[in-house]
């Protein structure tokens, strides 16, 4: 009599725990299906080196809208059905159906997984960036030229920079006559900006670009890339990103550079700056003021609790920028102002007020040519300062779009790159061909740009686009440049 209730009890408390894992395990293969669908069609390019970053960092920063989206489209339908599952146990208890579908459950929720990661791991190419990381490549060590080596010699008088990333930004918005991939321009301010000042064509007048290489096709690697003139990598077993004090402790940046040549440094941006590590960088690599939403938010220069999109749009960015500008340029002082741009972020980017419906619907086109429009209308602010006439101004375009479908009809051969231009830059390009260039080269080019003259042409793995010295790119070739940086260095 006893055995037996000691049997039923032990048939009880396995019932009940078969039945929680069944539910867990069909919660859990509900989000990761809804997650890996939710992930490519929100990052159309993801990389392996982008997510395993972004897995290493700290979620702070990160727009409530996608946060709100990701629980509305992956957890939301994972929570129904793990409450319908409840009930459905519920209804058979007691029958011997009960453990057909709790075994089915357990059966489905663990294929499923399977099926979805294998499908997830090919789309990433997961196997051969593993296969890479296992494989050591001297090519950093052999091409880094590190800044704290060589001799930078500044201009007596030394100029301002004012460095403009523009999110998500590429040539290839422009039309084909021009060098972009489209048959009407959406950028024909950038266009002609680009035109009139220099982006490394040559004597042509089809828009050039760099190429976003491995570590630089996210905003963050981005920034770094261009500024450190190296690639944001970050190894699978190193994944202590969010907890760490330092970024990259080793690296001589733009940010270090100009700080020790007695740069006052601000970075503006309309968003959190602690998103992806953007704060401990720009105040680690050269103690940049950080002007990003939650300063504006205590600045009161926002309404109380006021978010859009990712914390606030560019129409405010520029004219905080502005008011910035003026500020620092009395001090006296030699001065780098950086700014990110926010509101052409993928997925279709951000409507403001001041945005016409120009192409009919087509929200990102529209979004892409308001930048276009506002960034002019900036440059032109800007050139009517006092300050401009020794003031070298740098616009980038941090990465190629992640936007899911505005680019899906751009031709398969068609070289997507980077939006350039430098503009009231103290010396002018020795080389008259087209150049083929990568984001690195932005780190030597800018301090030439300066007036800065630079022993040897090279800072990290970037060339002074203005010297007549080749990149490593056109040295090299994209694609075994693109090949080694996989490795593990």
């Amino acid at each position: 009599m006893r055995l037996k209730k000691v049997m039923r009890a032990v048939g009880k408390v396995l019932t009940i725990t078969g039945t929680i894992l069944t539910l867990i395990l069909l919660f859990g293969a509900t989000v990761l299906y809804f997650s890996i669908q939710w992930m490519f069609d929100t990052w159309s390019n993801l990389s392996m080196d982008e997510l395993v970053y972004h897995l290493s960092t700290s979620l702070d920063g990160t727009s409530t809208d996608m946060i709100m989206e990701y629980l509305g489209v992956c957890v939301a339908p994972a929570a129904v059905l793990f409450l319908t599952g409840m009930f459905v146990f519920w209804g058979l208890r007691g029958k011997k159906r009960y453990y057909i579908v709790m075994a089915a459950g357990i059966v489905v929720s663990v294929t499923a997984s399977y099926s979805n990661v294998k499908a997830a791991w090919n789309e990433l190419d997961a196997g051969n960036y593993v296969k890479s990381q296992g494989v050591d490549s001297t090519f950093v060590e052999d091409y880094y030229v590190s800044p704290a080596d060589v001799a930078l010699t500044f201009p007596e008088e030394k100029r301002n920079l004012i460095y403009i990333f523009l999110e998500s930004m590429e040539t290839t918005f422009a039309d084909k006559e021009n060098g972009g991939a489209f048959a009407e321009n959406v950028i024909p301010e950038l266009t002609r900006i680009a035109q009139e000042n220099e982006d490394f064509s040559g004597s042509g007048m089809e828009l050039n670009g760099g190429y976003s290489l491995v570590g630089t096709t996210w905003t963050m690697g981005a920034m770094f890339g261009q500024t450190a003139g190296i690639p944001l990598s970050v190894a699978i077993d190193r994944n202590t990103m969010d907890t760490q004090e330092t970024f990259f402790s080793g690296a001589v940046t733009l940010g270090d550079i100009l700080q020790q040549a007695g740069y006052s440094q601000t970075l503006m941006i309309g968003s959190d700056a602690t998103f992806g590590g953007r704060r401990l960088y720009f105040t680690e690599h050269g103690n940049y003021d950080i002007a990003d939403y939650i300063y504006a938010a205590k600045q009161e220069w926002i309404p109380e609790g006021y978010r859009v999109w990712w914390g606030y749009e560019d129409q405010r960015l520029f004219e905080f920028a502005k008011k910035r500008l003026l500020e620092i340029a009395e001090e006296g002082d030699p001065f780098n102002f950086t700014m990110l741009t926010v509101d052409t972020h993928f997925e279709d980017g951000y409507v403001c007020e001041i945005c016409p419906d120009t192409y009919e619907g087509d929200q990102y086109a529209n979004v892409m040519a308001c930048s276009s429009v506002q960034l002019a209308d900036f440059l032109d602010w800007i050139k009517k300062q006092d300050f401009y006439e020794n003031t070298t101004v740098v616009i980038c375009g941090d990465h190629p779009t992640m936007d899911k479908d505005f680019c899906a009809d751009v031709d398969s051969e068609y070289e997507r790159k980077t939006y350039t231009a430098y503009i009231n830059s103290s010396v002018e390009c020795k080389n008259e061909q087209r150049r083929t260039y990568a984001t690195f080269d932005h780190l030597p080019t800018t301090l030439a740009a300066m007036g800065v003259k630079i022993e040897g042409d090279r800072l990290g793995l970037g060339t002074n686009l203005f010297s007549g010295r080749p990149t490593l790119t056109e040295e090299i070739g994209l694609e075994d440049e693109q090949e080694e940086l996989r490795k593990r260095s």
